[in-house]
């Protein structure tokens, strides 16, 4: 639930305000249980950049303002654009809380002193440590697997064992991939280098970008539409965007391939989508209860259910329709060397000429 400046507490009369968040807090938490104090201030606020599309957070940031009264002020944009921005802005930010889909853009946010290292056992119980920075000045929220999307009618999933099998010229003109200026595939990338070196990624790209020809997309939706229309055998995606097509259209042909499992292998690619309270907020306590929503068993549930992502806390299953977690490896570079990995990434993809 948004609320607007302009539909203040004080416009409307806080005694009648107040007794209308109870009684309607009341009925959420019948639903949803507690899972943190039931009742904030309703002048009590946050502005949030968040460089997720709005539709992915907006239906869990509603779900905390019913919870607290906590009114939330959305600005939705690029990632790399609000990193910028707020070391633009600098401590006259309005940003309270900053929520994101990649790792590497966090430890980006916390090198450069933007980020407010958190002392909580909530997030220490929920998140294991792997998934958030060592002082927790960023938290991973749900985890994605950059994955192989594939056409069940024109490819047989024991072709392919590893992303850098598409590099192979058989593939020429059956691959759709995403753009150089994907932030997927720039961390994509980064974790191949870090596992095979410069050499081999360079003719990895330079394999992909003869096989994908003018199939290079914008949007990873476009790319498991294309896949699905039959227009390409196969995609580079997250893996998300696959169960969300198949949720809407079961009986597209469609599979997910969850590469590098063979011996030696690097493991399947992964990121994580999570937050980091900003240093220099007035709002510390409101940005913790937002944090602690979202690593607690409702938050990172529904996370999973709206969002077909996996959630980080061991106790919360993933949507069913998901490749059991425990069936795969995860590839071994740690989320927060993605930071450090960006610049010679984005300088070999460059160099390589990808589109």
């Amino acid at each position: 639930m948004y609320i607007s400046p302009r539909h203040s507490p004080r416009a409307m009369g806080i005694e009648f305000h107040l007794k209308s968040l109870v009684i309607f807090a009341g009925c959420f938490l019948a639903c949803i249980g507690p899972v943190m104090p039931t009742f904030a201030s309703a002048a009590d606020k946050l502005t949030v950049y968040s460089g997720r599309a709005e539709r992915l957070i907006k239906p869990v940031l509603d779900a905390f303002t019913a919870k607290t009264g906590i009114q939330i002020e959305l600005l939705s944009s690029g990632t790399t654009e609000l990193v910028n921005r707020m070391k633009a802005e600098g401590g006259r930010s309005p940003a309270d809380v900053f929520i994101t889909n990649d790792a590497g853009s966090l430890e980006m946010a916390r090198a450069a002193g933007l980020l407010r290292p958190l002392n909580m056992r909530e997030v220490e119980r929920a998140i294991p440590p792997q998934f958030r920075a060592a002082d927790n000045s960023w938290i991973g929220l749900s985890g994605r697997f950059w994955i192989i999307v594939y056409n069940t009618t024109m490819v047989k999933p024991d072709q392919i064992k590893s992303l850098l099998d598409l590099a192979d010229p058989k593939w020429k003109d059956k691959i759709a991939i995403p753009n150089a200026g994907s932030e997927y595939l720039q961390a994509g990338v980064s974790v191949i280098r870090a596992s095979v070196g410069d050499d081999q990624t360079r003719k990895f790209l330079e394999g992909l970008r003869n096989n994908a020809g003018t199939q290079v997309y914008q949007k990873s939706s476009q790319i498991v539409e294309a896949v699905a229309k039959g227009q390409v055998a196969m995609g580079i995606v997250n893996h998300y965007y696959v169960y969300r097509h198949l949720a809407t259209q079961p009986t597209a042909p469609l599979a997910v391939l969850m590469p590098d499992q063979q011996e030696g292998g690097m493991g399947a690619i992964m990121n994580v989508a999570g937050i980091g309270v900003l240093k220099h907020t007035p709002r510390v306590e409101n940005a913790k209860l937002l944090v602690e929503f979202l690593v607690a068993q409702v938050g990172q549930k529904m996370f999973a259910d709206l969002d077909k992502e996996y959630p980080l806390h061991p106790d919360v299953k993933a949507d069913p329709a998901l490749t059991e977690r425990k069936s795969f490896r995860a590839a071994l570079v740690p989320l927060a060397k993605l930071a450090e990995l960006r610049e010679p990434t984005l300088l070999l993809i460059e160099q390589v000429g990808m589109r």
